[in-house]
């Protein structure tokens, strides 16, 4: 049971109405994290600005939903680990093997995959502040410098879903179940 009111079309603040609406025509469904962030229409709109933005970056669906997925794994959110599994599977086109390595922090078998996990990790537990081999490791498999703050701006998208949904104990939504960690 959420903690925060789990908003729905009809009793979400006026001004989250036309998220949420979007939200719904996207999923098929209200996730419950959006339901959370209704509650403040500004939080809402910030993760929908950022998560678009972040789309838009240089790194690949795949490596973004590397970050998303080893953020919420870290941060203890199985409702982001879930929603990041399924796109991981759906949209991405990965396999089931390599989401449950990520699940568990383990190596997925793809090396620059592997060194995006490493690097988003690093950024996580020293709050940005990597050590210089971190760093070079990052680059050495093929990236630059504009992707690695492209890390730490999906690390910033997943801290806000991740420390919204801790701190409202946000249910994970039947849709979204089967992609829990354990489940795939």
């Amino acid at each position: 049971m959420s903690r925060i009111t789990l908003q729905t079309l009809d009793t979400a603040p006026a001004d989250s109405r036309p998220f949420v609406e979007k939200a719904i025509a996207n999923n098929g469904y209200l996730p419950n994290l959006i339901g959370v962030l209704a509650n403040a229409p500004v939080a809402l709109e910030t993760y929908l600005t950022v998560s678009a933005i972040n789309a838009r970056a240089s790194l690949s669906l795949a490596e973004r939903e590397v970050v998303q997925i080893t953020a919420a794994r870290i941060h203890g959110c199985d409702f982001c680990v879930a929603g990041h599994t399924a796109i991981w599977l759906k949209k991405a086109g990965q396999s089931p093997e390599s989401v449950r390595a990520l699940h568990e922090g383990a190596p997925t078998g793809d090396a620059r995959l592997d060194a995006v996990a490493a690097f988003a990790s690093a950024v996580i537990a020293r709050r940005g502040a990597v050590d210089d081999a971190d760093l070079q490791a990052f680059l050495a498999a093929g990236y630059n410098q504009q992707q690695a703050l492209e890390v730490v701006l999906g690390v910033s998208l997943a801290t806000l879903c991740n420390f919204a949904n801790s701190l409202a104990g946000t249910p994970v939504n039947p849709q979204l179940q089967p992609y829990l960690p354990g489940a795939v």
